[in-house]
């Protein structure tokens, strides 16, 4: 798909890969709708992007899909057509299955699952009475893989990926593109702003994040995934490229190396 005057809309735009695909994307000549819960974060981003005229800011929150429901229809009516749908607003979680608290998991199913159903849904009816459009998930390689201290952010990646696969089987009649990427390490707060056992904030970047592929490089390789019409993507270096294709040719030595490694410290 061609990006130059699309209208693309991305969630978690504030900051990370969604911070870098808007610069990206504005560079290249798209009208962006930016979504994040941080209003002033959002402002400051526009100001800086190409074109700023052209895009908008919408705040809004993937922990309440139901308000999301409720409040997209009339925000898409005043908006207008959507070409793309950016899903990449997400949480991470950092902690020992054991000790993690149904609470944590319920938040963090929340936003990566429930959220970003509510925005998908939203966007999917003008999307398919067009006749054209495209949903990009950026899901997770821990959505392909699990491994230790992310049992809740990996079970809701593997549960995002399951639904944007039968959404793309049950709507490619209908013109509707889907596409799903999954990153690696990325050089982003993830594991900083990423909750604990109980709840709380971890508040440390992980040395496998602080060693992973520039943000810009994530960003430049979606966008080519977007315009090559792409279906699923991962993105990575090392171990976190490498994981799925060991999962799938060598299932039992991935079962050995992530029960005696912690690939996210």
């Amino acid at each position: 798909m061609n990006i130059n005057n699309k209208t693309i809309w991305i969630t978690g735009a504030s900051s990370g890969i969604g911070e870098g695909l808007a610069n990206a994307l504005a560079a290249k000549g798209a009208k962006l709708i930016l979504s994040a819960r941080n209003q002033e974060k959002l402002s400051v981003l526009k100001q800086q992007l190409a074109n700023s005229e052209h895009h908008k800011i919408v705040p809004l929150d993937l922990a309440e899909p139901e308000k999301l429901l409720e409040d997209l229809p009339k925000i898409i009516e005043e908006i207008g057509p959507i070409d793309i749908l950016i899903n990449n607003a997400g949480l991470s979680q950092r902690s020992i299955a054991r000790e993690t608290l149904l609470d944590v998991y319920r938040r963090v199913m929340e936003v990566n699952y429930f959220g970003t159903i509510a925005m998908t849904q939203a966007i999917l009816p003008s999307m398919i009475a067009a006749k054209q459009g495209m949903i990009v998930t950026i899901a997770s390689v821990a959505g392909k893989v699990g491994g230790k201290g992310m049992s809740g952010y990996s079970a809701s990646k593997h549960a995002i990926i399951g639904y944007m696969d039968s959404l793309r089987a049950e709507e490619a009649e209908n013109g509707l593109q889907v596409l799903t990427i999954c990153p690696g390490f990325v050089q982003t707060n993830i594991s900083v702003n990423s909750i604990t056992a109980d709840g709380s904030t971890l508040g440390t970047m992980s040395k496998a994040i602080r060693t992973g592929i520039p943000v810009a490089e994530c960003a430049n390789k979606i966008i080519q995934a977007i315009e090559q019409d792409k279906e699923e993507v991962i993105i990575g270096k090392g171990i976190s490229y490498w994981a799925p294709t060991i999962k799938r040719f060598f299932p039992g030595l991935l079962r050995k190396l992530t029960a005696k490694n912690n690939y996210r410290d």
